[in-house]
């Protein structure tokens, strides 16, 4: 992904130079908007008038509402699709491209196979889970059976 560095962010001032606030600024646009709105949430919980200054500082930045987290997504996810784009090309060394494919090809069935194993894995946990509780529930009924059958004359 390709973000501007705190550094070039401010002027290419060295992070050295920054004062501690604008590298915490730096830190958290860097982490994205979560961090911002989590430093807001606990500036509000320890000392209200942070959170409160943190609120109206995104707002008036207009951090809270901008797009360049999710323009910067899309971009990393082309970046990523031309990537693979260029992995499938055939590189014009056949005794290479024969190779790569049948490495692809054996990764593939490695990889179906380790999903099939997962499933087959999570089936029977939860046939073990559902049948420990069919064995808890007629563990539970039995004593009420046998309550049931102590007491005459009731149905």
């Amino acid at each position: 992904m390709m973000t501007p560095s705190p550094s070039a962010a401010w002027g290419g001032a060295s992070p050295a130079r920054m004062s501690w606030l604008r590298r915490a600024e730096a830190w958290l646009d860097d982490k994205g908007k979560g961090a911002w709105i989590a430093a807001m949430v606990l500036g509000f919980v320890f000392v209200w008038p942070v959170g409160l200054a943190l609120l109206a500082y995104m707002i008036w930045s207009k951090r809270m509402f901008s797009r360049h987290n999710c323009q910067a997504r899309r971009q990393e996810f082309m970046q990523r699709h031309h990537a693979m784009h260029q992995a499938f090309r055939p590189s014009g060394n056949s005794a290479f491209d024969s190779y790569k494919t049948e490495t692809l090809k054996r990764l593939e069935d490695e990889q179906q196979a380790f999903e099939s194993f997962l499933q087959r894995l999570r089936d029977a946990k939860d046939k073990s889970e559902f049948d420990a509780f069919m064995e808890d529930r007629s563990k539970a009924a039995r004593p009420a059976e046998a309550e049931a059958a102590n007491r005459p004359g009731e149905y």
